[in-house]
């Protein structure tokens, strides 16, 4: 394991979950007792749903356990491996789907699962792609999601372009959404009331007024008495036209064949 103060991770490993090494330092007698990597893990994704990816740091870890930073260093060598564990925990949120379920059914299940989990964690979003993305619970998403795909009957070749279609889809819409809840919550209203103060604004000038007044025509088109329920009708509409399109080129493929 190499030095405590050393934040630097070496060249040759590239994540917490390629590391096998047991660590080679013997545990002093004054340690703290009932420390381990699930504690640590947990109290770490308590943190960044509290105060976010940018305030986040060893020292504050270290605070919310009542131990000394360097006692965490028995444990991880950097910040960044506690940031891929508390990813991988993110990820163990979502349930799996019943594989003898219709796959329609089960495509929307795990996009809303994921979309849900996003919103949860708002820190998630930035993580995801800044690390591999191979602790137990990333890869078992990963091969539900395959899973679910392939089950459509596309052809093999077309698999991973449906895959980003739905889950960059349902990436970039829980990512928006979650954020808009953090900012709302820090406010200290609802999201009715935050729009509604938003829209106010806007309205009061009388250029943003005229430039706004086609979105608003289709706000109030789009149906629902709430900010979510137009979410919601706005995520399963997309999400429809994301299967049709799936259905559609299975159904191009079958006839060519």
């Amino acid at each position: 394991m190499g030095s405590a103060a050393d934040g630097v991770r070496s060249p040759s490993r590239v994540s917490v979950w390629l590391d096998r090494r047991t660590p080679s330092r013997t545990r002093k007698a004054d340690q703290p007792t009932g420390l381990d990597r699930e504690r640590i893990t947990a109290a770490s994704v308590r943190l960044l749903d509290a105060d976010g990816l940018a305030k986040f740091s060893m020292r504050r870890l270290a605070a919310e356990l009542d131990v000394t930073a360097m006692s965490l260093y028995w444990y991880v060598d950097t910040k960044d491996d506690l940031l891929e564990l508390a990813l991988d925990t993110a990820f163990g949120e979502i349930p799996a789907t019943p594989e003898e379920a219709d796959w329609h059914d089960r495509l929307r299940e795990l996009a809303g699962r994921y979309r849900a989990m996003l919103v949860r964690h708002p820190w998630v979003s930035a993580l995801i792609g800044r690390f591999l993305n191979i602790g137990p619970h990333s890869m078992l998403f990963s091969y539900a999601v395959q899973d679910v795909v392939r089950a459509t009957g596309l052809p093999l070749e077309r698999q991973t372009g449906a895959m980003s279609a739905v889950f960059q889809f349902v990436y970039g819409f829980g990512t928006t959404e979650g954020h808009f809840v953090q900012r709302t919550v820090e406010a200290g209203l609802t999201q009715d009331e935050y729009v509604e103060r938003a829209m106010g604004t806007i309205r009061a000038d009388p250029e943003l007024r005229q430039v706004m007044r086609p979105s608003e025509e289709l706000m109030a088109a789009r149906g629902g008495g709430t900010v979510e329920e137009m979410r919601e009708r706005d995520f399963a509409f997309a999400l429809d036209l994301l299967i049709a399109g799936i259905e559609a080129t299975c159904a191009r493929t079958a006839h060519r064949s």
